[in-house]
């Protein structure tokens, strides 16, 4: 017989219906309920025996995670908190779970301790509402890119060039470490290595993006990109998964409004089809909420902050003008920020959530960067564009600042002007001879264009109310770990 989903049993299935479901087991009260999940949705189905037809042997095998098969007629539930239940005919046992060995008993767990059984946290509550989230995202994403016409592009992990200029990246290599071949100066000869040079997982496909988008006119990447950062913190992953549109004829202005388009047009697909994930993911921030000094909780709940942010347009601000703000600031003026604020030094994260939290109290996009703390492909800013200022030297950079989390987006307009980029690049020692692929597009048929970074993890992290990266994406990959 056909499965069915649980989820589509309690939101859907009629009474006097009988239908086969699976999953595993959450909990066996009474020699009687069993309370199943099968990971469609985070409610359980409780499959009611008769211990008539269910011998004790077999009733001892519904342990906690055993996974067993049940069919039944799902009839009108007689307790409170569902709308049906199933009266079971048949059941059988698929697998069974030592209720002595099994990590996860029906308790609350910390979230250290579900880390370090990553490979069994989904079946929880929370990670499996975490997870469901995540594949709404995702969908989302394609969806949205798609609907404005944007092609999916599939940019290379393994590259030869440093998008960030950060040199902060994981080497892919053939060569014997121990005894790789040497050039006359002692230096190691790459070209003995399988790709012939260096080479290096990325760190962005923004690079090769631009290369598509002055060709396909709108493209977008989602992929798996690696930063070799020695960071333990709970924002920072080793590996994690960017979305990264380019588009040409797209100035700094466009760029923005698909940003935020982006983030709005996620927010409300979870809101429609993760409602139930949410609620309970709403009221578990509550109770963490409880635990923080009073200055340091959240103002709004979960499901009031997505929907906030989705009905109020983002907040455009210059740099400089962000700057001013902060210098008038209480925190600063009680000298209660960590680091330094004046005009030159980049926004660090409790700047950036003073401005979102604290000022404008809405999500803020800050243009206007200084050039010397942004990369070199970002447009120098001119007299009457967006950010420009007689402070110094800026760029059309663009950061999208989210409640909780700080910078969720980074972006800019490219610099299209072939003599304004090689005097970047010769300014910051970026290697032209190796970047020629990258100067040619500004060669032949350069076009005003743009661009942004979203980092999937930081995204979840924002919608789930989770406080830490590494709950947000399977299996993290972080300094010395590398499990599962």
């Amino acid at each position: 017989m056909d499965l069915t989903s649980i989820k589509s049993v309690l939101d859907e299935t009629p009474t006097n219906t009988t239908v086969t479901v699976a999953g595993w087991v959450r909990t066996f009260r009474n020699d009687r309920f069993i309370a199943l999940n099968d990971g469609s949705t985070i409610h359980n189905l409780q499959c009611v025996i008769d211990q008539q037809q269910v011998d004790a042997a077999t009733r001892a095998r519904f342990t906690t995670s055993a996974s067993v098969r049940c069919t039944g007629t799902i009839v009108e539930s007689q307790g409170s908190g569902q709308r049906v239940e199933m009266q079971v005919k048949e059941v059988e046992v698929l697998g069974d779970s030592d209720p002595n060995a099994y990590p996860i008993q029906p308790k609350k767990h910390s979230l250290e301790f579900l880390r370090e059984n990553a490979h069994l946290r989904f079946r929880t509550n929370t990670y499996s509402a975490i997870f469901r989230i995540r594949h709404q995202v995702s969908f989302g994403i394609h969806e949205y890119f798609s609907g404005q016409g944007y092609n999916y592009f599939h940019s290379p992990i393994i590259t030869a060039s440093d998008a960030e200029g950060a040199g902060e990246m994981f080497r892919v290599s053939t060569l014997d470490p121990k005894n790789p071949p040497l050039n006359d100066d002692g230096s190691v000869n790459w070209k003995e290595d399988f790709f012939g040079a260096e080479s290096r997982l990325t760190v962005s496909g923004q690079l090769q993006a631009e290369l598509a988008a002055l060709a396909l006119g709108k493209v977008y990447t989602f992929g798996p990109t690696f930063r070799a950062e020695n960071s333990n913190t709970a924002r920072h992953l080793a590996e994690f998964w960017m979305i990264e549109p380019e588009a040409a004829f797209l100035d700094l202005h466009g760029n923005m409004d698909l940003a935020e388009g982006l983030c709005k047009h996620l927010i409300a697909r979870v809101l429609q089809h993760s409602a139930d994930d949410l609620e309970f993911l709403d009221k578990r921030m509550a109770e963490e909420e409880k635990q923080k000094p009073q200055q340091q909780r959240s103002e709004m709940g979960l499901i009031e902050r997505l929907k906030f942010v989705l009905e109020h347009p983002f907040e455009r601000i210059t740099y400089t003008d962000a700057i001013d703000i902060l210098l008038r600031s209480k925190p600063y003026q009680k000298k209660q920020f960590q680091y330094p604020v004046e005009w030159g030094v980049d926004l660090q994260s409790e700047h950036e959530r003073y401005l979102v939290e604290k000022h404008f109290k809405k999500p803020v996009i800050v243009t206007g960067y200084p050039a010397q703390v942004k990369a070199f492909y970002m447009r120098m800013n001119g007299p009457g564009d967006f950010g420009y200022t007689d402070k110094g030297a800026t760029v059309a950079a663009m950061d999208v600042l989210f409640p909780g989390i700080g910078e969720i987006i980074g972006g800019s307009q490219r610099e299209e002007r072939l003599d304004v980029l090689e005097a970047r690049m010769d300014a910051m020692g970026v290697p032209k001879d190796q970047m020629w692929w990258f100067l040619d597009t500004r060669r032949f048929g350069t076009v005003p264009h743009a661009g942004f970074g979203l980092g999937l993890e930081r995204f979840v992290l924002f919608v789930t109310g989770m406080g830490n990266i590494r709950d947000v994406i399977p299996f993290p990959r972080t300094p010395k770990s590398a499990e599962f």
